[in-house]
């Protein structure tokens, strides 16, 4: 069985809610945060794969079309492949933050397909997050978790940014 990196993208790969950015509606808005692209590297060297769960709502609220988050993925991924950082493939929840759907993050359901499809031994990987709910997902599926940001009782480890993470994870495997 195969290992992985699960990543949160906003406020763990790129910036939201900053003085630069609110929401990232267009790759012109896709800010990478300082250290990232040193830090997926650092996981590809480690880990077989490093994927993106991310919840997506202002599709299902109509701020954004599905083929927008596509150019916004698709941006994301070049960037960081031209840094030679490989994310595997990005999974995301377009529906409404109310729904309730399976796939919307506290729920495990991008992370278990992605484990599935991958042959991922979820005890053996790790999901990262700035948010309770990035957590509480991680958690659900079986995976070691690290929380981005000042602290969360219910996260294996907490770290103030992605690089940083990055160098626990390592520690911890």
């Amino acid at each position: 069985m195969k290992r992985a990196v699960f990543l949160d993208r906003d406020g763990v790969i790129n910036e939201v809610l900053t003085d630069r950015v609110k929401f990232v509606n267009e790759p012109n808005q896709f800010y990478f945060l300082p250290g990232v692209e040193e830090a997926i590297k650092s996981l590809n060297e480690y880990f077989d794969y490093v994927f993106v769960v991310t919840n997506q709502g202002g599709i299902g609220l109509g701020y954004m079309k599905e083929k927008q988050l596509h150019k916004i993925h698709g941006y994301m991924v070049a960037e960081l492949e031209k840094k030679g950082a490989t994310i595997h493939e990005v999974a995301y929840c377009p529906h409404k933050p109310k729904a309730k759907c399976e796939c919307r993050k506290p729920n495990s359901k991008m992370i278990l397909d992605l484990g599935e499809k991958y042959k991922i031994d979820l005890e053996k990987s790790y999901m990262v997050g700035d948010t309770y709910t990035d957590i509480q997902a991680g958690k659900k599926a079986g995976t070691r978790t690290v929380f981005i940001g000042e602290s969360d009782p219910l996260a294996d480890a907490v770290c103030p940014n992605l690089k940083e993470a990055a160098q626990w994870i390592i520690r911890d495997i």
